[in-house]
C-alpha cells in the first residue's frame, strides 16, 4: 500500500491543479472588470450561453470541442487549456518540493493557494498592466495562517526569516516605486512583495534573496530582448509581477542550494 502513496498524491495534486485551473480562468476573466466569480455560471465568450458541464471538463472538453464553442463554433482561447494546464505542473511542482524535496509538508497548502493565485495574476498582468486588491490582499491573512499551520507541523517557527524576507522584498521593490513616483513599479507589485518575501523566508532567508535577485534578472533579460527585437522601447510599460512571481518559484526550488554553492566558491 505505501507503494502507492506517491501514486495518488500526484493523481490528487493533477487533478486538483485541472480543477483550480478551470476556475482561474473565470478568476482572470471576471476580477479585472469587478465582476463575481460565482455568478453566472460560465459561458462562451462570443455567444454568452451556457457551458454545459460536459462541454466544462478541464483541457479535454477544449480538445473535444477542437477549442470552438458547442453552440456558435467561435473559437475558445487556448489560454483556457494553458492556464488549465500551467496550474496543474505548479501543484505537481509545489507538492514535490514539500513532501519530497524540503520535507514541509506543512507548508503545502500556502504554496498550492499562492500557486494557484500566481498563475491568475501571471495573466491578468500581462494582460491588463495591474495585479488586482481582489486577489493580493487577500494572500495577507492566508499566509499568516499558512506558516502558522506550517509551524505548527514541523516545529520550526522562523517567524524572524519570515519578516526579513518580507522587509527585504518591500524594500528593494518598494524604492523603485517610490523613487519613480509610480512609474518604474507598480503599487500592486509593492503589495504582493511582502506576501512572497515572508514565505521565501520561512524557508531561508537566501531563498527569499535569490527569488528576488531572480525576478529582477528575469525582468531585465525580457525586457532588454524585447528592446533588441523591436517589441519594446525604453518607455514601454511591461508587466512586472509574472517575474517577481517566477522568481519567487525559482527561490523557492533553487534558492537555497544556489546560496549555498556562492558562499562555497566565495570560500574556495
Amino acid at each position: 500500500m505505501t507503494a502507492w502513496v506517491p501514486v495518488i498524491v500526484v493523481m490528487l495534486l493533477s487533478g486538483g491543479g485541472l480543477i483550480v485551473g478551470s476556475f482561474l480562468n473565470v478568476v482572470i476573466c471576471r476580477v479585472p472588470d469587478g465582476r463575481s466569480v460565482v455568478r453566472p455560471r460560465s459561458r462562451c465568450p462570443s455567444c454568452s450561453a451556457s457551458i454545459a458541464a460536459r462541454d466544462n471538463i478541464p483541457v479535454v472538453s477544449w480538445l473535444l470541442l477542437r477549442g470552438r464553442c458547442r453552440q456558435c463554433a467561435q473559437r475558445i482561447s487556448w489560454r483556457y487549456p494553458l492556464v488549465e494546464l500551467a496550474t496543474m505542473l505548479v501543484w505537481l511542482v509545489l507538492g514535490g518540493w514539500a513532501l519530497l524535496g524540503a520535507g514541509e509538508p506543512g507548508m503545502l497548502p500556502l504554496l498550492l493557494v499562492i500557486g494557484s493565485a500566481g498563475v491568475a495574476l501571471v495573466v491578468i498582468d500581462v494582460e491588463h498592466h495591474r495585479l488586482p486588491d481582489a486577489i493580493v490582499l487577500p494572500l495577507y491573512p492566508l499566509t499568516i495562517a499558512g506558516l502558522a499551520l506550517s509551524g505548527l507541523v514541523s516545529g520550526r517557527w522562523a517567524i524572524l526569516a519570515a519578516l526579513a524576507g518580507a522587509g527585504i522584498w518591500v524594500l528593494v521593490v518598494g524604492l523603485p516605486w517610490l523613487v519613480s513616483g509610480g512609474r518604474g513599479m507598480g503599487f500592486g507589485d509593492v503589495k504582493l512583495a511582502p506576501v512572497l518575501g515572508a514565505t521565501l523566508g520561512w524557508v531561508s532567508v537566501p531563498s527569499a534573496v535569490v527569488g528576488l535577485f531572480a525576478g529582477f534578472v528575469l525582468g531585465a533579460l525580457v525586457g532588454g530582448a524585447l528592446m533588441l527585437l523591436g517589441r519594446a522601447g525604453r518607455r514601454t510599460a511591461l508587466a512586472f509581477g509574472p517575474f517577481l512571481i517566477v522568481g519567487a518559484f525559482l527561490g523557492l526550488l533553487v534558492g537555497l542550494p544556489l546560496a549555498q554553492a556562492y558562499w562555497q566558491w566565495l570560500s574556495a
